[in-house]
């Protein structure tokens, strides 16, 4: 006997076991140039059908990818930038493909009908999971309890999903395209891999490059499900609409139509949506809210006696009811001794660069910051420049837009008497390669004999051993160390890799600094000579340093490129 699915010989006439038992090629079905007939009738020659599924599985290859990223990126940007966040966003989805591959075998009798209902399915689901993930962290993300880890399980949930409709498209345009005509499997698949790995690679480079610079995350989801919902709609009703009954083709023209609907009233409320979320999430009183080329800046109040807040991505970096107090503690201690030249890696707000200036002998700082956006925030937006005392015009200040590292390794050889390291937490991602070994290794080159390095570490009561593997590895990089701890933060500073609603963020009470010198162990003081700091004093200093020895976690290994050990 032989099996009705195996390809056939050239030149012969197979038989297809169609949805209503075996079909020969008729009268009316194309003949191909191998001879083998057309399954069904088709609207079109057998050439330009082919090309047509292809070019689907192109389209929906592309779509696919973007549902992936997109879920990644929500991943990153509501809920932490956690690479063990984004393995189980990826490895989920990966296993839900090939569940979803083998649930479409129960298809194949009715591919024409299943892909069409798949592709109406992938539409509303990837094209609407950005919005719903964002509501539901906006709106719920604060209740705590059973619902702690909602949004997470619901972003696994989305993946699920997502990834079981992405895994059932291949077999069931296997199926298809064998329909109109028959070739040998490994032939067909070939040409199906073909066109979905370059669909994958469009799709990849479309969700940076286009998507989310010219739409954003929101927009560019629901543009990317109805482009899905389209296509799949189109290639099922246009060229296999003689496999479905009347009534099947109803429906799922009546399906797309109202995922389309929904989809573009999404689309066009999506402004009032976000402004809601952000209300939901800060409060009545955004500011500014803008996407940089890097991350999305927000600030909030600053009039009216109303304090002024910066975040970034999400993650509150300045609080003005308590950035004196940081900004203090960041910079005086190291401007002892001289300090004609600086370095300021981070800190484009300018409130480093603020208290830096303070001190009249200053000759020149150099800024390094990764967002030029931020930078020009803070010249000209009227309350933060108000807060940084428009440090970033004065002629002294040179601002350079470069990621810390890439800059660093041109940097001129021993030209800097301080260095202020005033970056993110070491658990982002994006930030762990600024906290290496390597890292400290180019700093150390940057300063000039006798200069002195300060570094952020974190909060010291919260994460103690992200800081203290900070102090390891300055330590491993050569330079010597004396570690302080300042208290008196707000509540709600994040100062950790995590985003939460800025009122139920976990309260972070102090922070943690890493003063270090090439050739000798420094100690945290006040410059005599220097301003005179209003929350810091030279016994407070020495009462900080205790502080932070109490709090040491000893026996830490370096962090390096190839091997961070911060915690995310």
């Amino acid at each position: 006997m032989i099996d009705p699915q195996a390809p056939a010989p050239p030149g012969s006439a197979q038989p297809w076991d169609g949805p209503d038992g075996p079909v020969r090629a008729g009268p009316d079905s194309a003949e191909g140039p191998d001879g083998a007939g057309s399954a069904v009738p088709l609207p079109v020659r057998q050439g330009t059908g082919r090309w047509l599924v292809l070019a689907g599985v192109f389209v929906c290859a592309a779509c696919g990818l973007v549902y992936e990223l997109e879920l990644v990126a929500l991943a990153a940007y509501l809920m932490g930038d956690s690479v063990a966040q984004t393995s189980v966003v990826l490895s989920v989805m990966v296993f839900a493909m090939g569940i979803g591959s083998l649930a479409a075998k129960r298809l194949r009798r009715h591919a024409a009908a299943g892909f069409g209902a798949v592709e109406a399915a992938l539409a509303l689901v990837g094209g609407g999971s950005a919005m719903a993930l964002y509501a539901v962290f906006a709106w719920t993300g604060d209740w705590g309890g059973l619902w702690a880890s909602g949004p997470r399980c619901l972003l696994v949930a989305f993946s699920l999903a997502t990834g079981l409709l992405i895994g059932a498209e291949v077999p069931l345009l296997m199926e298809l395209i064998q329909r109109i005509r028959r070739q040998d499997a490994g032939g067909a698949l070939a040409d199906l891999s073909a066109a979905d790995y370059v669909g994958a690679l469009v799709g990849g480079l479309a969700f940076p490059f286009l998507l989310l610079p010219l739409l954003g995350q929101l927009t560019g989801a629901l543009i990317t499900g109805a482009v899905n919902a389209v296509v799949g709609g189109a290639l099922v009703l246009g060229l296999f609409r003689h496999d479905l009954t009347r009534g099947a083709r109803r429906l799922l023209l009546t399906a797309n139509v109202c995922v389309l609907a929904l989809l573009a009233t999404a689309a066009v409320l999506v402004d009032d949506f976000e402004r809601a979320a952000r209300h939901a999430l800060y409060g009545a009183d955004v500011r500014v809210a803008v996407h940089t080329d890097v991350q999305e800046v927000l600030l909030t109040g600053g009039r009216d006696g109303r304090p002024l807040n910066l975040f970034l991505d999400g993650r509150l970096r300045v609080s003005g009811r308590d950035e004196l107090r940081y900004h203090e503690a960041l910079v005086h201690p190291a401007m002892p001794g001289r300090h004609a030249r600086v370095l300021v890696l981070g800190g484009g707000d300018g409130l480093a660069v603020r208290e830096v200036l303070r001190h009249p002998r200053v000759r020149r700082v150099d800024v390094v910051e990764l967002d030029a956006g931020v930078v020009r925030l803070a010249r000209h937006d009227s309350a933060l420049s108000r807060l940084n005392a428009h440090s970033l015009d004065d002629p002294r200040v040179h601002v350079i837009t470069a990621d810390a590292f890439d800059w660093l390794r041109t940097a001129p050889t021993a030209a800097y008497d301080v260095v202020v390291s005033d970056l993110p937490h070491p658990g982002i991602t994006a930030s762990t390669k600024l906290y290496a070994q390597e890292f400290y290794g180019l700093v150390r080159r940057a300063l000039a004999p006798g200069g002195r390095l300060v570094v952020h570490g974190g909060a010291v009561a919260s994460r103690p051993r992200d800081f203290w593997t900070v102090d390891a590895t300055l330590r491993a990089a050569g330079l010597r160390t004396t570690a302080y701890r300042v208290r008196g933060r707000q509540a709600g500073f994040a100062a950790g890799p995590d985003r939460e609603p800025a009122d139920t963020a976990r309260a972070h009470r102090d922070w943690g600094f890493v003063l270090a010198a090439d050739r000798h162990t420094p100690r945290p003081r006040l410059d005599p000579a220097g301003p005179r700091p209003r929350t810091l004093t030279d016994a407070s200093l020495a009462a900080d340093v205790r502080a932070a020895e109490r709090t040491r976690v000893a026996g830490l290994p370096p962090s390096t490129l190839v091997h961070p050990r911060y915690s995310d």
